[in-house]
C-alpha cells in the first residue's frame, strides 16, 4: 500500500511557498515510467473541471509549505522518480522553482500538466507530461496550442478517451500537429467510460504511432487512491 502524508491547512502563505496537497510514495500508475517507485508532489488548485477528474479534493484545501521542506520529505523516500502533480502544478507561480531544485537535486523530474497553461519557460531537464483535453473531458476549448511548438522528444502529450468521437478527434490532433515527430503520445480510455479493449482496437485498426496506456494505480487500490 502507497504511503500518503496528509497534511493539515494554514492561513497564511510564507514567501516562496506552495500550497501543497500532499506528499505521497507509490508507483507510477501512467506515462513512459509506469511501474517506476516514484514520490508524488500534489499541488493544490486548477482552473479546469474535467468531467473526469479523480482528484478534486486538491482543487482546495492543502498546506503552505516552504521549498526546503518539501525537497526534506521528498528525499525521505529515497526514491529515483519525482512527479509534480495536482490540481494544475503551474497554476502556483512557485511551481518552476520547485521543479528546477528537483532537478538539481539528482531527480528524474516530471509534470503532468493540463495543457491549458503556458509550459515555454520550465526548466529543460523536467519531462513534460501535457493532457491535451479531449471534447468528452469538458474542456478541450482550454487547450494551450501553442504549448506544442515547446514540446521536445522527451516530453510525452496524453489522450484520456471518453468516446470514439474522442477518439477521432485526438487522432485528427495527432494528424495535424505531427505529434508523433516530436514526442510519444500516449492514449489512455477514460476509466469506467470506455472499454480498454475497444480502444486497442481502434489504434491496431489504424496504426496509430501511440502508447496504449492504462492507469495501473486503478488496477492496484480501485478508487482507494485518486492517481
Amino acid at each position: 500500500m502507497s504511503d500518503r502524508t496528509p497534511h493539515s491547512v494554514s492561513q497564511s502563505s510564507p514567501p516562496g511557498a506552495l500550497r501543497v496537497s500532499e506528499i505521497f510514495h507509490s508507483l507510477q500508475g501512467e506515462s513512459r515510467s509506469v511501474g517506476c517507485p516514484t514520490v508524488f508532489v500534489r499541488l493544490t488548485g486548477c482552473p479546469l473541471r474535467c468531467v473526469y477528474c479523480d482528484t478534486s479534493y486538491a482543487f482546495q484545501g492543502g498546506e503552505w509549505r516552504e521549498l526546503a521542506d518539501i525537497l526534506a520529505e521528498v528525499a525521505r523516500y529515497q526514491a529515483r522518480h519525482v512527479c509534480v502533480t495536482g490540481g494544475e502544478p503551474l497554476a502556483q507561480k512557485g511551481c518552476p522553482a520547485l521543479l528546477a531544485a528537483l532537478c538539481d537535486a539528482g531527480y528524474a523530474v516530471s509534470l503532468e500538466t493540463c495543457g491549458a497553461l503556458d509550459i515555454s519557460a520550465l526548466d529543460p531537464r523536467v519531462i513534460r507530461v501535457m493532457d491535451l483535453k479531449t471534447p468528452g473531458s469538458g474542456e478541450a476549448a482550454k487547450n494551450r496550442w501553442d504549448n506544442i511548438a515547446h514540446l521536445a522528444a522527451r516530453d510525452q502529450v496524453k489522450f484520456v478517451l471518453c468516446s470514439r468521437a474522442d477518439y477521432d478527434w485526438a487522432r485528427a490532433v495527432i494528424a495535424r500537429y505531427a505529434l508523433a515527430d516530436r514526442c510519444e503520445i500516449l492514449m489512455s480510455p477514460c476509466f469506467g467510460e470506455l472499454e480498454p479493449r475497444q480502444l486497442a482496437e481502434w489504434i491496431l485498426q489504424d496504426r496509430l504511432p501511440v502508447r496504449f496506456q492504462l492507469q495501473l494505480h486503478k488496477m492496484l487500490w480501485g478508487e482507494e487512491q485518486g492517481r
